[in-house]
């Protein structure tokens, strides 16, 4: 009979330890980010995150040397680019999400090494 006590109350939690997990997954999105990195030459960084249809996040970081940056989606084997710049030392912006999938902040260093910092954050 005591293992069954033991079990009994494990399933009755099962529901609510699943609807907390789903809780602190969506509540991962809504976290601010800040990214601190050094990217070797021709090395790149991802920050992604899962966004519903008009979601914002502001964004902003700078680079000791010319980096290039995008925002980007993937949808099957394409990759869409919504914000892209080539040799940039930092920039900063809004994206709002057009349709609720997963994006990503994306930085590839060039010829040297490169020290990133800057956030993405929550935008209302």
């Amino acid at each position: 009979m005591e293992p069954m006590l033991a079990y009994g109350p494990m399933k009755r939690l099962s529901p609510l330890i699943a609807a907390l997990a789903f809780a602190a997954h969506a509540a991962g999105a809504q976290e601010n980010r800040a990214v601190s990195l050094t990217l070797e030459p021709a090395k790149v960084h991802e920050e992604c995150m899962r966004l519903e249809a008009g979601d914002k996040r502001r964004f902003h970081w700078k680079s000791n040397v010319a980096v290039d940056f995008n925002v980007h989606s993937h949808e099957g084997a394409e990759v869409f680019y919504p914000v892209k710049r080539d040799a940039k030392r930092g920039d900063r912006g809004t994206f709002t999400a057009k349709i609720a999938q997963e994006y990503c902040w994306m930085w590839t260093a060039r010829k040297a090494p490169a020290t990133i910092k800057g956030s993405i954050e929550l935008s209302k």
